[in-house]
């Protein structure tokens, strides 16, 4: 026998208060959380203005927390970013005020690192196919693909 646990709105609001409060999250992710709590629409409604009205969930907040985080731990680039952001239904302007966060300098020496410090890991004779893995390398990562290719046509000759 399958038993689900049903929650009032006010246990539900506790919930994901504490959920919210842990880490940042982003209005998908609440939604999720309430659909797997089998929440009905109306109820899911009232708790995501209320999570608002409380600062729980604020998505300019956690766009720049998620791009500062993945930037300098992930060393992702701006293209993979703004996809991942993209799938969370962040809005352009939560994207590009999260974006302004990063320095550009910051931006192009964390490149530069990551670039040379992965050229120089590569066990690779044939000087094309290492350059492609550095390529292939960088642009999962999200760099930019002009910065990619200069990178590797200056690192590998």
């Amino acid at each position: 026998m399958n038993v689900t646990n049903t929650f009032t709105v006010d246990e539900a609001k506790k919930k994901l208060e504490h959920y919210c409060a842990y880490q940042e999250r982003c209005h998908q992710e609440v939604r999720q959380k309430l659909k797997s709590m089998h929440m009905i629409p109306e109820a899911t409604d009232i708790i995501i203005v209320h999570l608002m009205d409380h600062n729980f969930l604020n998505e300019e907040r956690y766009a720049k927390s998620f791009v500062r985080g993945k930037f300098r731990i992930k060393k992702w680039g701006r293209r993979r970013l703004l996809l991942e952001l993209k799938k969370k239904d962040i809005s352009k302007y939560n994207v590009n005020q999260a974006f302004s966060e990063i320095d550009e300098e910051e931006y192009i020496g964390v490149f530069n690192d990551l670039a040379e410090k992965k050229a120089e890991s590569l066990r690779e004779t044939d000087k094309y196919k290492k350059k492609k893995k550095l390529i292939d390398y960088l642009l999962y990562r999200g760099w930019e693909s002009h910065l990619v290719y200069d990178k590797a046509n200056e690192l590998i000759k």
